[in-house]
């Protein structure tokens, strides 16, 4: 259909005959087939098609346009180019091409026609035909694509809302649905139930993966405690805890009461000078404390170290709703909508930005982990992240530690077994729940990907120290979108175990604990969930490749002082640091408070009389407090500091070194202007007309300045190659022919030419070239010489007819 077409349609009454005549294609059930094209999954249905339709390319895809097929299954929305190559029928099946989108990250599809653009969804109807299609994704992608003018009215129209239809927002009835749409196929699950792990990936799901990690950070004094394998202790803590190896395990199912939800003080991470990092719940109140309670909750909380540093998450941390606002605000800031007429002024930006509060929350993540790191490089302590009751925060700064101060931590088999270790087996609230759209969820909180952002934000500051780049983070960040992986469909490894039916025994926790016996296993969980980490099924293996880089010899810069922590700090032993003392660290401040441990305060039944209250640092500054918390080591060489690869890598966290992720949320944000103000297809954005204009005041320039040299270079004698080489620019000699520049440069009027279809509506004539210059012979070209009557310049001709824009003038 012509542009300006009066044409009016209802498309929901065309679907029933749309479906019986696509799904014909779908008889065959080889796996990988080829369906029109389409590389489809086992079991994978295609819906709909549409021909003849051109993709937008992002900047880092190199601009302009993708000809080629689309199509729209019951899975994905997929985009097939016409040069692609055949798809192997033997190959393995990848969930998602490099243009496809799995209909579950899709949150709106709005149509674009001749003058204005519609939301479109199941239950409308347009009275338009469509000539741009934009999808927007929960995982801040937009996806535009332009129907030809020769493209069959009814396949735009019909594609359009077969997407919008198919497409729902993840509530707890669709996501099964869609799960079995990907993976319940009776092959897919036979190729899954096949797929061998990582071999060298930690996987942290059995007790010699944690005798490894011991054995891998030299943490000695520790054991693999199985004491929660069947979770009757704590259902949110993993099978395998470490402990101190002088708590036996008797002893320590007495410790889990004194803890909100049984999460008892476990060891983390150890650092290289030998202080321990720990994670624990904070104290239960009003429980009465045996002087055996008290020497095993000593044992715990100390880890056979003499001093304890607690540090308070609760007070300083955003909270769950916090982030979700933030995050929610920066979406609709980088993100836009073109259905939609309000939008943020471009000089109301950067305000707008600092209001969303998403930097302010990841700056004060990276600050406390920035000063658990300083703890933790002084030695020869304990650090114990308190948990507040959204644990997930704890994560955050746990995780954010470790891959300060751990060069394993950076690369990616590190870092993703540090985010088995830390988020999938210890337990968290909020991770899966991040799966379900915001209506149906109201506790959901991103903070997983403010965690991933708080990572982003160290490897742009230090981007030669990690192995891992930023296209694995955003892997990993669009990968959170999809509920397929197991990884995050579970808040806890007992949850993760349930699902895939390898729980030992179970328990009713009614008048305490009762065994159930062995009985036949069960069927198999329909259908099964890969790990996150299969990154063969999801991605192809260029992009792949894109995940890691070569990690250079760290140089290190002098020390500095970043606003918030000094990070040169001197390692002297102060005497106040007494055994058995334990500080508090809260809002960047140390304190002793009486308090602190509930047997300790002297409302307790019971005290251990033995230990000694260190004195109390209230009068001091926040740094001179943190320098003398993180100085109880003993002096170490300064030269041996300086080459250390477990130096901490501090973060700048002045205004301007915490950035957005462009990467991430701004890689719509072009799309979403190119197609903010409904136009016709065969107009030019105006960034693109703006970009023709000043590469039109360039060349005009580049001739103005070589005009007065010409009369000159007439008379001079050829010279050599080398000074040709080195007077290129003031004897009007190139090294290539100018027909090669010329090719790269837009002709007036038309946009990125990267493809031979034409888009849907009509569109004007190539300009014609423009007559060469009548100074015939006046450059040299070392390599091709090109003769003058075929040299193109950028410049129309006086004949070209330019198109009219408002407010230029030619």
């Amino acid at each position: 259909m012509l542009t300006g077409s009066k044409t009016t349609f209802k498309v929901r009454q065309m679907v029933p005959d749309m479906k019986e005549r696509m799904l014909s294609h779908s008889n065959f059930h080889a796996r990988g087939r080829d369906v029109l094209g389409l590389c489809c999954l086992p079991g994978e249905c295609v819906l709909q098609r549409a021909v003849l339709v051109r993709k937008k390319l992002s900047a880092k895809e190199g601009g302009g346009w993708l000809s080629g097929t689309l199509f729209c299954t019951h899975f994905r929305v997929a985009f097939v180019p016409q040069d692609s190559r055949k798809p192997d029928d033997n190959a393995d099946p990848v969930l998602l091409g490099d243009h496809d989108v799995a209909l579950a990250s899709i949150d709106k599809v709005v149509a674009v026609g001749p003058s204005r653009s519609k939301l479109v969804t199941p239950s409308c109807s347009l009275k338009f035909t469509p000539e741009e299609l934009v999808l927007y994704c929960r995982d801040l992608r937009v996806l535009c694509f332009l129907f030809d003018r020769l493209t069959p009215d009814t396949q735009a129209e019909e594609i359009t809302y077969t997407i919008a239809k198919t497409y729902q927002p993840l509530k707890p009835g669709t996501i099964l649905s869609f799960q079995n749409a990907a993976l319940g196929s009776i092959e897919m699950k036979q190729f899954l139930s096949n797929r061998r792990r990582d071999p060298d990936m930690n996987w942290f799901e059995c007790s010699a993966d944690w005798e490894q990690e011991l054995e891998r950070t030299g943490a000695t004094g520790w054991r693999v405690s199985s004491v929660n394998d069947r979770f009757e202790m704590s259902t949110s803590l993993p099978r395998f805890s470490v402990v101190p190896q002088r708590v036996l395990d008797t002893e320590l199912k007495k410790t889990f009461a004194h803890f909100n939800e049984g999460r008892i003080p476990r060891w983390c991470w150890r650092h290289p000078r030998g202080s321990d990092l720990l994670r624990m719940a904070s104290f239960q109140n009003n429980i009465y404390h045996e002087k055996d309670d008290i020497r095993n909750l000593e044992l715990v909380l100390f880890g056979g170290q003499q001093l304890c540093v607690i540090v308070d998450l609760g007070e300083e941390m955003p909270s769950p709703a916090d982030i979700q606002l933030a995050h929610t605000r920066l979406r609709t800031l980088c993100l836009g909508d073109i259905s939609s007429s309000v939008s943020v002024p471009d000089d109301k930006w950067l305000s707008t930005l600092e209001s969303t509060r998403w930097l302010d929350y990841t700056r004060c993540c990276l600050r406390k982990a920035a000063e658990v790191a300083c703890l933790l490089r002084g030695g020869h302590m304990t650090v114990v992240l308190q948990e507040p009751e959204d644990r997930d925060m704890n994560c955050v700064v746990c995780s954010l530690v470790q891959v300060m101060c751990d060069p394993h931590c950076r690369t990616v088999v590190g870092f993703q077994g540090l985010l088995q270790k830390e988020w999938i087996t210890a337990g968290h609230k909020f991770l899966s729940r991040i799966n379900y759209h915001r209506d149906c969820d109201k506790e959901e909180a991103p903070v997983f990907l403010l965690f991933l952002d708080c990572v982003w934000q160290l490897w742009a500051q230090y981007p030669a120290r990690f192995q891992l780049t930023e296209h694995y983070l955003l892997a990993l960040h669009d990968s959170v979108h999809l509920p397929l992986f197991s990884s995050f469909l579970a808040n806890c490894q007992r949850e993760r175990c349930r699902r895939s039916q390898h729980l030992p025994q179970s328990y009713t926790p009614v008048n305490g604990l009762r065994e159930l016996p062995m009985g036949a296993p069960e069927e198999p969980v329909d259908p099964p969930f890969p790990p996150v980490w299969d990154w063969v099924l999801q991605y192809s293996s260029q992009r792949r490749a894109r995940f890691t880089q070569p990690v250079s010899q760290p140089a290190y810069p002098p020390p500095l002082l970043n606003g918030n922590l000094n990070t040169n700090l001197d390692r002297i032993w102060h005497n106040d640091g007494l055994p058995g003392s334990v500080f508090l660290l809260s809002r960047s401040s140390f304190s002793c408070p009486s308090n602190l441990l509930p047997w300790r305060s002297g409302n307790s039944g019971s005290y251990w009389k033995s230990h000694r209250r260190a004195p109390s640092s209230e009068g001091l500054s926040g740094l001179e407090r943190l320098i003398r918390a993180c100085s109880l080591s003993e002096t170490s060489d300064s030269t041996t500091t300086l080459h250390d690869p477990y130096e901490p890598l501090l973060p700048l966290l002045f205004g301007p070194c915490v950035r957005v992720w462009r990467g991430c949320y701004l890689r719509g944000a072009l799309h979403a202007q190119a197609f903010s103000h409904p136009m016709s297809s065969c107009s030019q954005h105006p960034l693109e007309q703006l970009a023709w204009e000043v590469q039109q005041l360039r060349d005009k320039l580049a001739q103005a300045s070589v005009r007065p040299h010409q009369n000159q270079s007439k008379r001079q004698e050829p010279q050599r190659l080398e000074s040709n080489l080195n007077q290129n620019a003031n004897n009007g000699t190139f090294l290539f022919s100018s027909s090669r520049t010329s090719q790269q440069q837009p002709s007036p009027g038309r946009g990125p030419a990267q493809s031979s279809i034409l888009p849907r509506a009509q569109r004007t004539a190539s300009d014609p070239p423009r007559a060469s210059q009548k100074n015939n012979g006046k450059h040299t070209f070392l390599f091709g010489h090109q003769e003058p009557q075929s040299v193109s310049r950028y410049g129309p001709s006086p004949s070209a007819k330019l198109p009219k824009h408002k407010g230029n003038s030619h």
